[in-house]
């Protein structure tokens, strides 16, 4: 049966505008974790710095919700962490080709080893200025 123009709604409505900023909260706090669980078990962010079970739960999240957030200035920020995701993931990618390939001579340890340094203290400046901006409720600048 439809609502008379004078009646009040017979469903009660959330507000859409907290669901992009309650689940891009969550994606950040699980990636924040998963960041944490990779450094106390290796000490850096070796095996692409967000690639655990923790991580990859983030970015189904954000994948899945980007298109609630389309349109708000929530969007700039799981588009932001998506593509940390798959850069750290590369870059991870990287250090292990370097390691396989040039470890036979002895210098691609230190070189990988250099790579995943990088990308772990990229990681955490990405996590950290992505917060940031979301705490101020400003999308991140492109």
């Amino acid at each position: 049966m439809a609502d008379l123009p004078g009646d009040p709604p017979t469903a009660v409505s959330t507000p859409t505008s907290n669901v992009p900023v309650s689940t891009t909260l969550v994606v950040y706090i699980l990636f924040a974790l998963a960041a944490v669980v990779a450094l106390v078990g290796h000490g850096m962010l070796v095996g692409a710095p967000l690639l655990t079970i923790i991580g990859i739960v983030a970015v189904i999240i954000a994948y899945v919700k980007r298109d609630d957030a389309r349109g708000t200035w929530t969007e700039s920020h799981l588009t932001w962490l998506i593509r940390t995701f798959w850069w750290s993931f590369l870059w991870n990618c990287v250090g292990w080709l370097v390691l396989i390939t040039l470890g036979i001579i002895l210098i691609g340890f230190p070189i990988a080893i250099a790579i995943w340094v990088i990308t772990t203290i990229w990681v955490i400046y990405r996590l950290v200025r992505g917060y940031l901006y979301f705490k101020d409720s400003k999308p991140i600048p492109a």
